[in-house]
Parts: structure tokens; sequence; C-alpha cells
């Protein structure tokens, strides 16, 4: 069967060779390779579900009365696109479930995007030739991230409301074009009704176009460059030892995709997410206990809340806390890693073609300044839910605040210094046997 529908296409469209050469493409087996796949898994789960909640989604702030199943907020004023999302919820057929999908699959696709540029990293996977698909890969990062704060706050509950109330301030920060910024994003002064409305066509339709373009443009790099892969007996940086695609890999990620799509129904299905209905809608006035955003931006929020209020005036500009946390330390730090291939390039005057993967522990510097930044990330986390964890151990949030800053400044040091001795250690000793 196979045989006579590549000699129909060959008859009607031409390009066999080009066909059988595509068929006999190699990918390699292990495992680590697969957590792209994965990414791009969830982004087509994102975009089926995310079109059937478009089906039922109002982008209105005007303000309507609530009359629907869900008996506590019944006589309730809200915006029309809060009412939209309680009614996706409660009165269509799969609706929570279908929500709860999609909330899912965004938090895993982010998720799963840092651990594959964890891997990228960690691997020297980056390497010449392959530093500007570094470069889309951070992009993508980076997209996901905001199209998940934008999906994350259009439904206009309290929740989404006050992390959008930071964000208008994050904005304002920015010298001299922050406030002009400000009013394109939000149409006027926080709270405005322009503001959904707005970020709508943003989250539907700019951002998963620009993520759509990134993902063919990273792939069809990884297909013209070919794939890396770890040392093995055969393996060598002209050589790609793996599974063809026809059929043995196609049934193999046909076969993934599915189980990625069962997981996140299950996690769905037992696992409540983002209950809007308990937040009520946003109204200025009101604040939530307790409040934290999804954990891909929980580490801002922890910079947030641990930097210093500096409050700087330079020439009549004043530059307030705000700026420093939220946009001068991310731009240094987004900024690094995208240098960093060329930069790791230079500081190891290696600029040759590379195709088998390093050792993690095989550069030791790498591996302390990567487990050094995780580990500062993590402590930005742990600190943006320092209220939560203040109560619920039962201390006092300005002792754990202080104590959050000397973990920020120790811990990151500690790990990067036991990382690099065990490594340096490790090298040696493999150094010394072989």
């Amino acid at each position: 069967m196979t045989k006579r529908i590549v000699r129909w296409l060959d008859r009607n469209l031409g390009g066999t060779r080009q066909l059988r050469e595509a068929l006999r493409h190699i990918f390699p087996d292990h495992w680590s390779f697969f957590l792209g796949e994965i990414a791009l898994y969830c982004f087509i789960i994102l975009v089926g579900t995310g079109i059937f909640l478009a089906l039922f989604f109002h982008p209105s702030a005007s303000q309507v009365v609530y009359n629907g199943h869900y008996a506590p907020l019944r006589g309730v004023t809200m915006s029309d696109a809060y009412r939209s999302v309680v009614q996706i919820s409660f009165d269509v057929k799969a609706g929570l479930l279908i929500r709860q999908v999609h909330h899912w699959a965004a938090l895993v696709f982010a998720g799963v995007l840092v651990l594959h540029l964890a891997r990228i990293f960690f691997t020297g996977a980056y390497r010449r030739p392959r530093r500007l698909n570094w470069v889309v890969g951070l992009s993508l990062l980076l997209l996901v991230l905001t199209n998940g704060f934008t999906g994350y706050s259009i439904p206009d509950d309290l929740l989404s409301g006050t992390g959008l109330r930071i964000t208008f301030s994050i904005t304002q920060s920015i010298p001299l074009i922050g406030p002009l910024l400000a009013f394109l994003m939000f149409g006027g002064n926080f709270p405005s009704e322009a503001f959904v409305p707005r970020m709508l066509p943003l989250h539907m339709f700019l951002v998963p176009g620009i993520i759509g373009a990134l993902l063919a443009l990273h792939m069809g790099m990884l297909w013209r460059q070919g794939h890396t892969e770890f040392k093995g007996p055969l393996a060598d940086e002209r050589t790609i030892v793996g599974t063809r695609l026809f059929p043995a890999y196609a049934l193999r990620t046909l076969g993934l995709f599915f189980l990625i799509a069962g997981v996140i129904a299950a996690l769905a299905g037992f696992f409540q997410i983002n209950p809007i209905w308990l937040y009520g809608p946003y109204r200025p006035w009101d604040a939530t206990v307790a409040a934290q955003p999804d954990w891909y931006t929980t580490w801002l929020e922890g910079a947030l809340r641990v930097f210093p209020a500096w409050d700087i005036q330079i020439g009549g500009f004043l530059l307030p806390g705000l700026f420093w946390p939220a946009v001068v330390f991310p731009g240094i730090f987004f900024g690094f890693l995208y240098i960093w291939p060329w930069l790791d390039g230079a500081v190891r005057r290696d600029h040759a073609f590379h195709n088998v993967l390093e050792p993690p522990c095989s550069y030791p510097g790498r591996m302390a300044l990567g487990l050094g930044i995780l580990a500062a990330l993590a402590t930005l986390l742990f600190a943006g839910g320092n209220d939560v964890f203040a109560v619920a151990l039962g201390g006092s949030q300005p002792t754990l605040l202080r104590l959050i800053r000397g973990q920020l400044i120790a811990l990151p040091l500690i790990v990067a210094l036991l990382t690099y001795v065990v490594c340096r250690r490790r090298r040696t000793g493999s150094a010394a046997g072989a």
C-alpha cells in the first residue's frame, strides 16, 4: 500500500527521491530528545482546545448580571468576559474539562521547554552550527510565557486582575516609553474596559502565529542540520545513529502524542486548576488572599518581593523600585542567555562543527554556572509564595523574607562551588581510568 501511495504521489506531484530520503531521515533514540516533541504536542493540544474555547468566550468588559447554574454567583454584577468563562465551566458540555486541559497543557508546555533548553545547555547542543537554533528556542520560551500570561489574564477574575494591576505598574515604571506603552496595552489607566478586547487577538492569533512560525523554523533548521547525539561506538561528528522516520519512529512519536494527550486529560480530569468562580469577578477595591500566578511567572513575582525598593532619581526621571527586578533583571538574564553560545565559544576558543554532545560534567564551569542559575530561580520561585509559606510555617513574613534574601545570595554560590568540585573530581577520575 505504501508503495502504491508513493507511486501515485510521484505521478501527480513528483519528488519520489526527496520523499524517500525524508522517510529515511534518522532520529536519535535517547529519551531526552523527546522533550522537544512533547512541547510540540502541547502546542497542538493548546491550539485545538483554544479553538473550542474561543467559540464561547466573550471578549467584553461590559457589565452584566450572572444568572447561570453556579448558585453562589447568581445576581452578581460582572464583566461579560468573566461570565462567559463561568458559563463555559458550568453550562457548556465538557467546557470545564476543555478549559482545564488548555490550562494544564500550557503549564506542561512551558515546563517541557525549560527542560529542553536545560538539556541543550548542559550538553553543549548550542554550539556551532546550532547557535541560531538556540536563539529560536529561547525566543519560543519567551513567547510561550507571554501567551500564557495573556491567556491567564483575559478571564477578568479577581486573581488575574491582581496580576494585571502589577503588570500595569511594571509597564509604567519603564523610563520614557512606559506610560505610552501602558496606554497602548491597556487602553487607558488600569482598570480599563479596552484591555480584554486588546489582549484576545494577541493571545489567539498574533503570539500563537509567531510561535507556530518559530516551531516550523526550528524543525526546519533541525532537519537541515541534522540531530545531535550522545557519544557512542558508531556516533561521530558526521554520523547519526538512531531510527528511521518511517515506519518505526513515526509510530513511536504518534504513540507519544496520544500518551501526552492522555496524561494532560487525566490531569485536567482529576486535578482542579484555576477555579475562577471561587475568586469572583475583578473589582479594584478587592484583593485575593495568598494570590500567586502560574509557576512560570512566579519567579518574577518573587523578584518583586525580594529586591529592595530602590527609587532613584536620574536627570529628572524617576526610576521606581519596580523597574529593577521586573525590567532590568529579566533583561540582563535573558540577554545573557541569548549571547551564551557565542560567549562560550569565545571563552573556550571553540568555533568548530559539533554534532556529538558533551557529557554535562565534562565542562565543570558550565555545569556550575547552570546549576547556580537554577538555584537562584528556584529561590525566587519560593519567594513568590513567601506569604503562603509564612502562614504554613507559623512564622513571620518579614523574617522569612530576610532569610530568602540571604539564601538568594548564598545558595547559588554554594551550589555552583559544590558542582564545580564534584565535576572536576569526576572528570579527573574518568581521565585517570582511561
